[in-house]
């Protein structure tokens, strides 16, 4: 379609369209369907509602934002230019640049985002119902979280790839840059600390989801050298072998956990801590191909084959909601899971499912360097984080469709619950939910556990679900222990990717920052360097780990909130960064598509940071948590759940790690804030745009075969 340009301003002016009868009649009924979903979802109450009507509210409102509002912030906003060469063409080395087919590089783009967020925090979040998660998780991801990522993902591009930290710095100014540099290096160490916990909680004292997991190592190896030595290129073949030997794995942690073998993969959370922390360290040294990349591969299939299944399971089964729409805990912030009102703590809670720092550095790490046009940008940015937000959809149903009974024995702490199926009843039962022993007793044994009481940190709740529905699809009850531990092992390498990746990018940070005091730390191919970084970055989120694992008041739920607040911040650093850009570049019109994001992310995460720092709550603040057990180690006395003064005194040092972290962190978001702010209005009141530190226009050379006939959105600026 040609493009009409303005004379004055050399930019192609949108052509206004008439939209296609069939088109119009189309949305025009995926609208309507939305709608009635969302309007059931909203006004029942009472009556029992299907979890078919909170997928159809998802993926209408998904339909509908990418269509219209992506397009909108794509073609206005950004307005990108096939016609002008990616850094992918025009620094391509074949290592960090290099042209990649966007359904390729979608598949990649997901699997690096895709976490532990989506799957633990909506679990975490059912505590308030499943309506305000429903809501926050779809509105959020619509006008925050997608656009965040598109946006970030577009700037970089024009940048040569540059990371967030880097673009902050030349954006923003010299100490809103270094504050950036440093927050985004620090939060990082949590993220990672955090997402390990939550593999540590899913596979504590379980043998067979031990083993699983355990064996996608040498899978992953196996698939390295196969896919790299032995059969280069053979890339469908590679992939059905590590398909069945995945299935293969979980057959066989069956066995071993019937075996003599069982004791050999029954490992506690801390044994399983300095697993993590040894297998972090090898990820991170040992070359891409041999098992980063096939992992991530593996882990791609996964991802989306699962949710995909999961959500067939829920249309076919049409499980019940059994949580309330909206829990009494959302007003009283004294829920059992994490103590807070709605907001701010529904919030940063569910975090990755609706909005992600942690995305920012994705789309400004190796997606800019290897995307092959510039409308790519709304696919691969928006989209991608559309799916993450059907994950944490998913994850919510799962939580959502159990007996609320069975919800709170498995996420309330061990200080509530205990250790018997007796005392973890009678505290169910405080709460005003109800189940029997035997009842615990029997959803252990159905999926063959131990126990699944305390079992906090969302993964066994999220597996349970899934067990039961697809277990309600396949197979029936004598499938149910199959399908739960096929879901650990789905949650865990949902995680590790994240995990191992995230380390490698810590390292490479770590890297460019010694490089600057000691050029060989900065080379990527010294390998003393390469070992020195690597040690620091798992020493670092290795000790977030070992404390989560080891606190007496539960990790997860001591830490969740830290890591909820972290990431959200790095998220406004990412708003403010695109923000200032739009400003700078003369699009003060628009500035809103991220101004508005900006200012709801830094009020949820400031008010809940104040909240975690003063508030006189001991549930609530981590300073009050830790007058009170100070005190009491003073006066002798020994608080439960802590069994001794050894705990009493861990609890202490977690709690004031926690809130220095919380005020260092928030100091350095607003440091950056002020500094993005300063220059704003000094963009606004200049003449002109300002100068950014955007790449000279270069003309693509490239033809993209099977590229959607889009008309071109933008031009040569």
């Amino acid at each position: 379609m040609p493009v009409s340009v303005l004379p004055e301003s050399g930019r192609p002016a949108p052509e206004k369209r008439r939209i296609p009868p069939r088109s119009l009649l189309l949305w025009t009924a995926v609208s309507l369907l939305g709608a009635i979903a969302w309007g059931v979802l909203a006004l029942a109450r009472g009556e029992e509602i299907s979890a078919v009507w909170l997928v159809v509210a998802a993926l209408g409102s998904y339909a509908i934002a990418y269509r219209f509002y992506s397009r909108f912030v794509a073609r206005r906003v950004l307005r990108p230019d096939d016609r002008r060469a990616t850094p992918a063409e025009r620094l391509e080395d074949g290592v960090d640049f290099h042209p990649t087919d966007r359904r390729v590089l979608l598949g990649h783009h997901f699997a690096a985002i895709a976490g532990a967020g989506p799957l633990v925090g909506p679990v975490l979040a059912a505590q308030m119902g499943y309506l305000p998660g429903t809501l926050w998780i779809v509105a959020g991801v619509i006008f925050a979280g997608a656009v965040q990522d598109m946006v970030v993902l577009f700037l970089s591009m024009r940048r040569d790839g540059k990371s967030l930290g880097q673009m902050a710095r030349d954006e923003i100014g010299r100490w809103g840059g270094a504050a950036a540099l440093i927050a985004v290096f620090a939060i990082m160490i949590i993220l990672l600390g955090v997402l390990a916990l939550v593999v540590v909680n899913a596979l504590a004292h379980s043998p067979w989801g031990t083993f699983s997991v355990a064996m996608t190592i040498p899978i992953a190896l196996f698939m390295g050298f196969w896919l790299h030595v032995i059969r280069p290129g053979r890339v469908v073949e590679t992939s059905l072998i590590g398909v069945a030997l995945l299935l293969l794995a979980i057959v066989g942690g069956s066995w071993i956990q019937q075996s003599s073998l069982a004791s050999a993969f029954t490992l506690s959370p801390t044994t399983l801590v300095f697993c993590l922390v040894g297998y972090g360290f090898v990820a991170s040294v040992l070359p891409v191909w041999m098992l980063l990349a096939p992992r991530d591969y593996l882990s791609t299939f996964m991802k989306i084959g699962t949710i995909a299944l999961l959500a067939v399971g829920v249309v076919v089964a049409a499980p019940v909601l059994r949580a309330d729409a909206v829990s009494d805990f959302a007003s009283s912030g004294a829920g059992p899971v994490f103590a807070g009102a709605l907001f701010p703590f529904l919030f940063i809670t569910i975090a990755c499912g609706a909005l992600s720092g942690f995305h920012a550095l994705v789309a400004s790490g190796t997606t800019p360097k290897l995307i092959q046009k510039e409308s790519q940008v709304r696919m691969i940015g928006y989209g991608a984080m559309l799916m993450e937000s059907f994950v944490a959809i998913m994850a919510l149903i799962a939580a959502a469709t159990l007996e609320p009974g069975l919800y709170y024995a498995m996420n309330a702490p061990a200080a509530l619950l205990g250790t018997t199926a007796e005392s973890a009843s009678h505290a169910v039962a405080g709460l005003g939910f109800t189940i029997t022993p035997d009842q615990l007793t029997q959803a252990a044994k159905a999926v063959e556990e131990q126990t699944l009481i305390a079992r906090s940190g969302g993964a066994p709740t999220l597996a349970v679900g899934m067990s039961e529905i697809f277990s309600g699809v396949i197979g029936g009850t004598a499938m149910k222990a199959f399908w739960y531990h096929f879901a650990i092992m789905f949650e865990a390498l949902f995680i590790l990717t994240t995990v191992d990746a995230g380390t490698r990018v810590g390292r490479f940070m770590l890297q460019d920052m010694l490089g600057n005091v000691w050029k060989p730390a900065g080379r990527v191919n010294w390998k003393p360097g390469i070992w020195l970084c690597s040690a620091l970055v798992v020493a670092a989120w290795g000790y977030f780990l070992y404390t989560g694992a080891t606190d007496p008041l539960g990790g997860i739920n001591q830490l969740f909130p830290l890591f909820g607040i972290a990431n959200q911040l790095l998220a406004a650093i990412a708003l403010a960064v695109c923000t200032t850009v739009l400003i700078k570049s003369g699009k003060l019109r628009w500035a809103w598509v991220t101004g508005v994001p900006l200012a709801w992310v830094v009020a949820i995460t400031f008010t809940a940071g104040w909240q975690k720092i003063f508030s006189d709550d001991p549930k609530v603040g981590f300073f009050a948590q830790r007058a009170r057990y100070a005190d009491a180690l003073d006066a002798g006395q020994v608080l439960p759940p802590a069994k001794n003064a050894a705990d009493m005194q861990t609890v202490v040092t977690n709690s004031t790690v926690d809130g220095v972290l919380i005020a260092l962190f928030l100091l350095l978001v607003a440091v950056v804030l002020v500094n993005a702010a300063v220059v704003c209005v000094r963009a606004v009141r200049a003449p002109g745009p300002l100068p950014t530190t955007e790449a000279p226009y270069v003309e693509s050379r490239i033809e993209v075969p099977g590229e959607p006939a889009e008309p071109l959105a933008g031009a040569r600026s």
